[in-house]
């Protein structure tokens, strides 16, 4: 395949000298070019070609290679010809501008043309290494079109935006994302503990109403921090309902205010700023406060991208815990405050009995255990009460004490079936997925060990296996909706395939005969390098090319080039009759295909032959490439000139032929 691409190889006696300087001077100008001429094959038949040239850029708009088709239209040419119809002169196209005879373009060319060039697209993308993991290659939608024909090009994609805008995935907005969730944690912890042990410490060293205590540095830098956050949220994209990242700042704007922004806002109030002005702040203002545990809904929005990871999973269900305890533990200690404030005459409350045991004298407005002592023995409260049902050493004596113990263990019951349970099931789902993987590999380990493959086919087996795994994770479609009714099995079979359903091929077939062919379509994968089909081999399916580059083989020469919407198999389906196909079929990229066996192809076809003779019609037509042996052979018996080629799929099989 070491050739110029002006396929100097093809010439012949017939060929144009004109046609092939105008090949050459097109190469040289590096410009899109297209004509027909008389080539030859390489057994000195010669044939009517569509010749194509289409030059492709890269970014900087040079040109990198070339695009060559060869498009054999013996058969149209003599079509024409019968049909008096001899003139070769030359003439302009009205789509293009470029040099063209004055005939008809073949059914499909421009179809077959856009084609190659996807197909070009897909193999170009190993040529430049260097940028591959920034930039992606970019095809434009009017390529796609019947009207136009630009030439491809390179290219990053451009996506408007506007200024100063920040990706919600960009390495600023995550370490912002981290910040942001330190200082709601944050939040969640002082605020309880300041409404229940700092309001009561200002109260006990002051005796007015009003705590004294000014704010900490850290609560003022996580006001600030909050407020900045709204702001930068009115600047930062999106991921809209269809998937797609919305980069419009009035679109931004409209998003947040409907969503966070009265949530966002009320946490930042910022409370502490009273404390600037000489206000005298009262209870009330410190309650106002617990709004900010709004911010954990925020966090709990935030945390959903991270629900796939069951290590993330485990440590939130367990923060949430201790948080839980945290907020316990600090109704608790302000319980046993308001007991002593509201009966200063009682002695029976748990404050009273810890300030026994430790030898220190309460009153109700002063002395007591400190506020490390209460805090510690809260937190055991509440832990061994959320856990268990204590061990009395710290036990509840007055009725709201009491109250609150029985609900503390009834949040502790539903927290631990809650809690518990799912970490159980994290802990066993961590490592169900993981487990079944070790066990298939070891197995093909095993297999390989006791059957010594060699080297080489160990090495295939082993990175087909880890491949297929990535893909579906070890799970089988099929296995999985077997139990499942026919009718919702068809449905999603028919969503998964919908892309091979959608082939004009199927257009003619009834809603139940879709359904029908859908059960049947199976999944399968190809590595580069791999034959998915051998010269010889018997075909079994026809194939479509999901994704991915394949080329068409047949004595070390390249007879076609495979890309997404390719359909490749037989035009017969003869059910005597055994297929041998006539080239290999090996894949050049990874490659993700579907395909439909010919076994079950006939069944399908017997039930519906209202449909079967327009599929056996219309299959001539949409075959990329006919693998059926023998084609080639047949097509030079039946002509009766040098010129003349059967059209690829002319089989003549007939309905009855199917089902007997």
């Amino acid at each position: 395949m070491q050739k110029s691409c002006t396929c100097h190889f093809l010439y012949g006696a017939e060929t144009s000298e004109r046609l092939t300087t105008q090949i050459q001077k097109a190469l040289d100008e590096r410009r899109e070019f297209k004509t027909e001429c008389i080539l030859y094959k390489k057994g000195g038949d010669q044939f009517w070609c569509l010749l194509d040239v289409v030059p492709i850029k890269n970014e900087k708009g040079e040109v990198v290679l070339f695009l060559v088709s060869h498009k054999d239209i013996t058969e149209t040419k003599r079509n024409q010809q019968d049909q008096g119809d001899h003139g070769q002169d030359s003439d302009t196209d009205e789509d293009t501008g470029l040099e063209v005879h004055k005939i008809t373009r073949p059914p499909g060319f421009d179809n077959n043309r856009r084609r190659s060039r996807a197909v070009l697209y897909q193999l170009s993308g190993h040529l430049q290494k260097q940028d591959k993991s920034k930039r992606q290659l970019k095809i434009n939608n009017s390529m796609f079109r019947a009207t136009t024909n630009p030439i491809p090009e390179y290219k990053v994609a451009a996506t408007p935006k506007s200024r100063f805008i920040l990706l919600h995935y960009g390495t600023f907005k995550a370490g912002w994302d981290w910040l942001i969730l330190l200082a709601t944690f944050y939040v969640a912890i002082t605020v309880p503990y300041n409404v229940c042990f700092t309001v009561v410490e200002g109260r006990d060293e002051g005796g007015g109403s009003g705590a004294r205590n000014p704010p900490s540095y850290s609560d003022i830098l996580v006001e600030i921090l909050f407020i900045i956050d709204i702001v930068l949220n009115f600047r930062t994209t999106y991921v809209s309902t269809t998937g797609q990242v919305v980069y419009d700042a009035r679109s931004i704007c409209v998003h947040y205010a409907t969503s966070w922004l009265f949530v966002d806002l009320i946490a930042a109030l910022p409370f502490d700023l009273l404390y600037a002005f000489n206000i005298s702040v009262y209870f009330g203002v410190h309650l106002l406060k617990t709004v900010r545990l709004l911010r954990l809904l925020r966090l709990l929005q935030k945390l959903e991208r991270y629900s796939q990871y069951s290590a993330v999973v485990l440590t939130l269900l367990m923060s949430t815990f201790a948080l839980l305890a945290h907020w316990m533990a600090c109704v608790w200690y302000f319980i046993g405050r308001k007991e002593i404030e509201s009966n200063s005459s009682w002695d029976i409350g748990w404050l009273h009995e810890l300030a026994k045991r430790l030898g220190v004298s309460g009153a109700a407005l002063g002395g007591g255990p400190s506020v490390r002592s209460s805090y510690v023995t809260s937190l055991y409260f509440a832990l061994s009460s959320l856990t268990s049902v204590g061990f009395g050493n710290v036990s509840a004596n007055t009725d709201s004490e009491k109250i609150f113990s029985i609900c503390t263990m009834l949040v502790g019951a539903l927290m631990h079936a809650v809690v518990f349970g799912n970490v159980t099931a994290i802990i066993q789902r961590m490592y169900s997925r993981r487990s079944l993987y070790h066990t298939r590999t070891k197995d093909l380990k095993d297999f390989i060990r006791v059957h010594r493959l060699p080297k080489a086919l160990e090495q295939r087996l082993l990175e087909c296996f880890q491949t297929t795994w990535s893909v579906n994770n070890g799970i089988d479609v099929s296995e999985l909706l077997k139990d499942f009714p026919d009718e919702l099995r068809a449905d999603i079979a028919m969503h998964l395939n919908k892309e091979l359903l959608q082939l004009s091929l199927f257009e003619s077939a009834s809603r139940g005969c879709l359904r029908s062919l859908s059960l049947i379509i199976k999944t399968s994968f190809c590595a580069p390098g791999e034959f998915l089909i051998r010269q010889g081999d018997a075909l079994q399916a026809i194939y479509f090319v999901c994704s991915g580059s394949m080329e068409v083989l047949k004595d070390n020469t390249v007879l076609a080039i495979l890309g997404r919407g390719d359909l490749i198999g037989s035009d017969s389906l003869t059910k005597e009759q055994v297929i041998k196909t006539n080239a290999n079929v090996k894949a050049l990229t990874y490659c993700d295909l579907q395909y439909i066996s010919l076994k079950g192809l006939r069944e399908v076809l017997c039930l519906y032959p209202e449909y079967a003779q327009k599929f056996i019609a219309e299959m001539q037509h949409d075959l990329t490439y006919n693998l059926r042996e023998g084609h080639t052979a047949e097509v030079r018996k039946t002509g009766t000139t040098s010129l003349s080629q059967k059209q690829p799929g002319r089989s003549g099989v007939q309905f009855s032929q199917l089902c007997s």
